[in-house]
């Protein structure tokens, strides 16, 4: 249904929301469906970029099992109340309305059948219709607070963005005219502008910037949901299993994930050190249990009493039901026991067999870093959430703002969880503005 309302008059809205990703989309056609005037801003030529390019094109687009421990920042309880108030069935429903199909993997994940274009059509057809207006191609350049008038507390000056090649004419033609500017004024604005993670798809630190204008505070902000990278020579033995993945309990001090893991050419990646990356810090040990459903030690010693005249490589192989792939097998041999690897059993000291044990069940690696931004899922850290209402989103310190999405210090899980934080803060922001 169409609000004859929802027409804007001389550029002014009632909500204004710059970011035209999930949070953002979800926030508009939530205000919009109360009748409000929405126009969304966003400086990339296309809606959604990050919808698109999720779950490997098919787009996690949430979980059937969505509870606060999914989620980390400084304030925990902080994503409860939007949890709570916008679970995932009520986005399943809107899926299921507009007949996308989809279907769950392991752990409750969901993703569409076809493609993740489903999801992002679905939205904008959401917003367009209630009237909401998309404006991509759209460089904020200032957001000033209106004095004494709560109808327009906003003033945005924008001007087009340019793409690449356009800049590159301008330059090559000494065009040095200013392009045009456009004002808008608002009484409600949501900043929905992501993190800064997978800079090609256009992440910024405008949300930051923005925050720190009203004097928010941020939490160190990391990419996460990232692969490890490796130098010396654990890197080398990484590289060469490149392919090669197996399930392992991944962990550190504070978490535990028995989940895939996957070798590459620049490190450790897969579900398991994903998962764990939002919980590492730069010069931190991980360990990684490559044998879950085994103890070796014990298996190593009672082999070393019932078959004395085995190899460690033959007990490995033959015991553990294939676990280690024959050439991770042949590469930690080279790595962790080359100087043993033709002794019997009964040769070798009961000493080194629970050393050996203890590394296969618990190997310790300490990663260089993480691939960064470039590859990165979502942002860890963001805009302090004590200084943000958890039931509208709105600002404590100025009234009319909202902080919704990956903008905030809330990170989700792999899994569909930080899609379910977008529709859930987005829904409860759209609820009030």
């Amino acid at each position: 249904m169409n609000h004859p309302r929802n027409a804007p008059q001389n550029n002014h809205y009632d909500v204004i929301i710059i970011g035209a990703g999930a949070s953002g989309l979800y926030c508009a056609l939530t205000a919009g469906r109360r009748g409000r005037r929405v126009l969304v801003l966003d400086h990339a030529n296309k809606a959604g970029k990050k919808i698109l390019m999720s779950g490997g094109g098919r787009c996690n687009f949430t979980n059937y099992f969505v509870e606060p421990e999914h989620f980390i920042g400084s304030n925990p309880h902080f994503c409860k109340s939007s949890l709570s108030r916008y679970p995932s069935w009520e986005f399943i429903g809107m899926v299921e309305q507009h007949k996308i199909p989809y279907h769950e993997r392991e752990h409750g994940q969901l993703f569409c059948d076809d493609s993740a274009q489903d999801i992002l059509t679905m939205l904008l057809d959401e917003c367009a219709a209630v009237g909401v207006q998309v404006k991509l191609n759209t460089h904020i350049e200032s957001v000033q607070v209106s004095d004494n008038n709560e109808n327009t507390r906003f003033q945005l000056i924008t001007s087009k963005q340019l793409s690449k090649k356009e800049k590159q004419e301008r330059k090559e033609s000494n065009h040095q005219t200013k392009l045009p500017q456009t004002g808008y004024r608002c009484e409600s604005l949501v900043v929905a502008t992501g993190g800064l993670s997978i800079p090609t798809l256009g992440a910024s630190g405008f949300g930051y910037e923005l925050a720190q204008q009203f004097g928010h505070t941020l939490i160190t902000t990391d990419a996460s949901l990232v692969p490890f990278t490796f130098t010396d020579k654990t890197g080398e033995l990484i590289r060469s299993l490149a392919g090669i993945s197996l399930p392992v309990i991944a962990s550190n001090e504070r978490i535990s994930f028995k989940l895939p893991l996957l070798f590459t050419h620049r490190g450790l990646s897969g579900p398991a050190m994903l998962q764990l990356s939002n919980y590492w810090h730069i010069g931190e040990t991980i360990s990684i249990n490559l044998l879950p459903d085994s103890d070796v030690t014990a298996l190593l010693l009672a082999h070393k009493k019932s078959h004395p005249k085995q190899l460690i490589r033959t007990v490995l192989a033959d015991y553990t039901d294939g676990a280690l792939p024959k050439k991770l097998l042949a590469a930690l041999q080279t790595h962790l026991w080359e100087d043993i690897k033709d002794t019997e059993l009964a040769n070798i000291k009961d000493e080194r067999l629970i050393e050996l044990g203890a590394t296969l069940n618990g190997w310790q690696l300490k990663p260089s870093g993480t691939e960064g931004y470039r590859t990165a899922e979502v942002t860890r850290g963001g805009i302090k959430t004590d200084e943000v209402s958890s039931k509208t989103m709105q600002s404590n310190y100025q009234d009319g703002l909202y902080f919704i999405g990956e903008v905030l210090d809330v990170t989700g899980w792999l899994g569909g969880y930080n899609f379910q934080w977008a529709w859930a803060s987005g829904f409860v922001c759209g609820e009030v503005v």
